[in-house]
């Protein structure tokens, strides 16, 4: 019997914390296809044709505290001065996507 309760709890928590664990990683192909959608307009391969000392080069990032997956998803659902919010048009899955392939980019120098 304790065999048993001991089976069925362990149970629950795998499935409980299988159902309530954060959203999974980021999605860095539907990043890039949102990228492409919504971003690439002003920022395309990583400018900015509004303000260009604040694009998405990593030394840029780096320089404005924009260089962390936190920073970047902050930016892209609430916007800032030039900077449209997309909170109302993209998921949060879709906004971290999105902020993770900016990341990679950079790293990669947007090439």
């Amino acid at each position: 019997m304790k065999k048993l309760l001991t089976l069925v709890l362990v149970t629950f928590l795998l499935l409980f914390s299988a159902f309530t664990m954060p959203a999974m990683a980021a999605d860095i192909v539907n990043g890039e296809q949102i990228f492409s959608l919504h971003c690439a307009g002003c920022h395309i391969n990583g400018s900015n044709i509004v303000r260009r000392g604040k694009n998405l080069k990593k030394q840029a990032l780096k320089k404005y505290g924009m260089d962390s997956i936190e920073a970047v998803t902050s930016i892209v659902t609430n916007g800032k001065n030039n900077m449209s919010a997309y909170k109302d048009r993209l998921t949060e899955q879709q906004i971290t996507d999105v902020a993770a392939y900016v990341l990679e980019q950079a790293e990669k120098d947007w090439r």
